[in-house]
């Protein structure tokens, strides 16, 4: 387990059969806010010419081509060798954290073990993502939301102009944000914003703000009406933001 404080030393491993090579730039920018990637991998048959458009891009970002040639005919040989290399590293000790970019659902049981082994998980893929690969990991975060956003117009006002803001009743994330505050809540019923995300991932790991078309958590949450938002100066003199129900 990484120490208190300390910048997390991840594995990326890239499965190049199920995720796209054209946001591979944000989806590095993105990882670089988790920790520093000492291993980056990207698994694939590469004699294949549907995997042409990774070629271009793998020396940019410094990401290394293992190559696995599909033995069978529809069937995935890559899967096997992403394991086979993040298990290696789980028990080699050197890394606090993996990410998996990738859709498939295949990858589920690794993110439980590599969990079990008191490693952090981060996943990365589509939004059609199975659940059951989703809420394997410590965070998802959806590929859809790190896409370039087009010209700006005008003021953005914290959002991500790409993604729709949050707009009429939204049932689950008002349950999901109610519940989370109500059960983490103390005597005074506020709870610190930076708390909250906490709680929110550990029920939903794929929670994002940007997938409500919010920057951030606090853009997030000043804008639902059924919460209310304060911040506080603190003795040291930095600002933290706390929130409660209204």
């Amino acid at each position: 387990m990484a120490e208190p404080n300390k910048e997390l030393l991840l594995a990326v491993l890239i499965d190049a059969d199920n995720a796209s090579p054209k946001p591979i730039k944000q989806v590095m920018e993105e990882i670089s806010n988790y920790g520093i990637p000492i291993y980056k991998r990207i698994y694939g048959d590469w004699s294949s010419p549907h995997l042409k458009g990774w070629k271009d891009v793998l020396n940019e970002h410094a990401i290394i081509p293992v190559q696995q040639f599909a033995y069978t005919t529809g069937k995935n040989s890559t899967d096997s060798a992403l394991i086979i290399d993040a298990m290696d590293l789980l028990h080699g000790g050197n890394v606090d954290g993996f990410v998996i970019v990738s859709s498939d659902s295949d990858f589920t049981k690794l993110s439980t073990r590599l969990r079990e082994g008191r490693k952090k998980v981060y996943g990365i893929g589509e939004k059609k993502t199975p659940t059951s690969f989703r809420n394997a990991c410590d965070k998802f975060v959806f590929v859809e939301v790190l896409a370039p956003p087009p010209p700006a117009s005008g003021r953005t006002s914290g959002k991500v102009q790409h993604t729709p803001p949050v707009q009429g009743p939204d049932e689950e994330l008002r349950r999901l944000v109610t519940t989370t505050i109500q059960d983490m809540t103390d005597d005074s019923g506020w709870i610190a914003l930076g708390g909250l995300g906490t709680g929110l991932l550990k029920k939903q790991p794929e929670f994002d703000a940007r997938n409500y078309g919010y920057k951030r958590l606090s853009d997030l949450m000043r804008a639902l009406p059924y919460v209310a938002v304060e911040t506080r100066e603190m003795s040291s003199g930095n600002k933290h933001d706390y929130v409660r129900l209204k």
